[in-house]
This record gives structure tokens, C-alpha cells and sequence, in this order.
């Protein structure tokens, strides 16, 4: 039985990424050809400091889930940083959708699901803060530049939103438990309505348990504060990293004003978390491909860019991931 799911599992992921090569396979052609007319060595320290980004997520993690008192090894959590982007790839959903890998890959490891949502949720609020930093450093570069455009800064603040309503969650299950329950009661019903309409059984009341479990995690979140620094500290170095990375495709392509990286970097990062396209591939292009021609840079130039990034933060991660989300417990069916 271990055998055929796994087998069943592999055809679907290459189904999966042959329609993606399928439907996207052209960019990846021309990122091909758009390199090799940069810089050789500014690149191959873009692709460096792109990896180092996943090797910090994977520490942030292993500390997330130390912060709610459990193990989880780097080595471990690895898989499930390239798993988690192929599953928001696949089911685009402001970057949460791999959340449900990482919960159930933990409850497999025997992990309660409160710990996991509240290990799994920390990670997402750290991420989005590490993030967070760097925009509010490019928007106040754009601010004085006088090109701070509206539009950007109120999907910036979509972001803040996002932070503070998982934090927000966390908090409630820990300070007010009662309304926490109240508000997840109407999608408890929902559920088993929904589950009533196939014939399938009600589930288990399961609100009163994981706000138990949330506020128990949030509790332990807050009684090893050092831990939950270092998950901060190794997302804000990830966030770092990707900045490098663009940077680095920028310097080998010719583009060396630090104000236009940052905040190119920036407005990539966030077009691509709030797109609904995977990824935000083809929104993110045009977003950078405006910021550079606001601030008077060849269009070819910031395209060629743009592609390059994109094909690196995009490409490189979507294929490891394919091959290592097999290897997370979710899809490593024990005996």
C-alpha cells in the first residue's frame, strides 16, 4: 500500500510540473539565454545566497517548533520549506497554503495540531515580518524619492494586516479562549454541513480542543522568548538573503543603484505573495518593469532583470521542491 500511494503520489507531482514546464516552460527557456548575457559571477552568488535563504528557513522553523517545546531537526524542516512553495505555487493563497503541510507532517511526527498550527503560524508571522522590515525600509526610500505609489503602499499595509490577524489568533487562544471559540464555531458547522451533504460523518468537535492547544503554545511561545527571537532572527536573514539575490542579478546586469534594488526587491516580494497567479509569475515582471522605469531605467534592461530574478526565486525552488516534499512525512506513508 506504501508503495502505490508513493507511486500514485510521484505521477501526480509529474503531471503537475509537466503542465507547469508546459505552460510556463517558455520563460524558463529564455531565462536560460537571458543569463548568459550577465555577469558570470554576480550570478552564481545570486543562486549562493538564494539557497542560503532556505537553508535559514529551514532553522526557522526547527526554532518555531522549539519555541512550542518539540523537535524538529533543520534536516527535518528542509523538505518542508521547498514543499510548502510548491503547495503556494500550485494553490495560490497569499502564501498559507503550504501552513497545512507543515501541520500535518507534524502531527504524523506525533505533534499535536495545536502545537503545529501555533509552530507553523509563528514561522508565517516571522516570515511576513522579516519581509515586513525590508518593505518599510523600500517604501521610505520610495517616499523619498516622491515614488511612492498608493497602490503599493496599501498592498504593503495588506501584509500588517496579515501579521497581525495570526497574531492576533495566537493571543486569543491564549487570552481570550472563549471568543476564539465563538468566532470558529459557525466554521465548525460549516464543515460538517458540508461533510453532511457527501454522507460523510460530522467530525469530532475539535474548536474547544485546538483553542486549548493554541492558547497552551502561545504560552509556550511566550515562556522561551530567546527561541522566538531566533526564529525572528533567521526569517529576517532569509528575507536578507533574497535581497542579496536580487541585488546580485542587478549588479550582473548592469543596475547598481541601491535605492532601485531595494525597491525592486520589495515590490517583487510583495506582488508575489498577494497575486493570484502562482507565485504572482507575469504580475510581479510588470510591477518591477514599472518601479525601474520610474526611476528612468531602460525598459529592456529592467525586464531582462526581472526575468532573471524571477526565473531563480521561482524555477530553482518549484523543482527541489517537487522532489523533496516526497520525502515529508505527509507523503512517506510509515508502516
Amino acid at each position: 500500500m506504501k508503495l502505490s500511494f508513493q507511486k500514485l503520489f510521484a505521477g501526480i507531482i509529474i503531471i503537475i510540473v509537466l503542465a507547469v514546464v508546459l505552460l510556463r516552460g517558455d520563460q524558463l527557456v529564455e531565462l536560460v539565454e537571458t543569463m548568459q548575457t550577465g555577469s558570470l559571477l554576480p550570478l552564481v552568488a545570486a543562486i549562493a545566497t538564494q539557497l542560503c535563504k532556505y537553508v535559514a528557513q529551514s532553522f526557522a522553523y526547527s526554532f518555531s517548533f522549539a519555541a512550542v517545546e518539540e523537535r524538529m531537526r533543520p534536516r527535518d524542516t528542509l523538505p518542508l520549506v521547498f514543499g510548502t512553495f510548491f503547495m503556494n505555487t500550485v494553490a495560490p493563497s497569499l502564501n498559507t497554503a503550504g501552513m497545512a503541510l507543515v501541520v500535518d507532517d507534524a502531527r504524523r511526527r506525533g505533534i499535536s495540531t495545536g502545537k503545529a498550527t501555533s509552530a507553523a503560524i509563528l514561522m508565517q508571522i516571522s516570515i511576513e515580518s522579516g519581509f515586513m522590515s525590508i518593505m518599510l525600509i523600500g517604501f521610505t526610500v520610495l517616499a523619498i524619492a516622491g515614488n511612492l505609489d498608493p497602490v503599493w503602499f496599501l498592498l504593503g499595509l495588506l501584509v500588517v494586516f496579515m501579521v497581525a490577524v495570526m497574531g492576533g489568533i495566537l493571543v486569543f487562544g491564549r487570552k481570550r479562549p472563549q471568543q476564539l471559540m465563538k468566532m470558529l464555531r459557525p466554521i465548525e458547522r460549516l464543515v460538517n454541513r458540508v461533510l453532511k451533504r457527501f454522507k460523510r460523518p460530522p467530525l469530532n468537535p475539535w474548536v474547544e480542543k485546538i483553542v486549548v492547544s493554541f492558547g497552551e503554545a502561545a504560552g509556550l511561545i511566550v515562556k522561551n522568548p530567546k527561541t522566538t527571537l531566533k526564529v525572528f532572527g533567521c526569517s529576517i536573514a532569509a528575507s536578507t538573503c533574497e535581497l542579496a539575490c536580487f541585488c546580485l542579478v542587478g549588479i550582473s546586469f548592469g543596475i547598481s543603484l541601491p535605492q532601485v534594488l531595494i525597491c525592486g526587491y520589495v515590490i517583487a516580494t510583495l506582488f508575489a505573495m498577494i497575486s493570484i497567479t502562482p507565485q504572482g509569475v507575469g504580475v510581479v515582471e510588470a510591477a518591477v518593469l514599472v518601479l525601474f522605469t520610474s526611476y528612468g531605467l531602460n525598459s529592456a534592461l529592467g525586464m531582462t532583470t526581472a526575468l532573471v530574478y524571477r526565473g531563480l526565486v521561482f524555477w530553482m525552488p518549484f523543482l527541489i521542491g517537487a522532489v523533496l516534499i516526497q520525502r515529508t512525512k505527509s507523503f512517506k506513508r510509515d508502516k
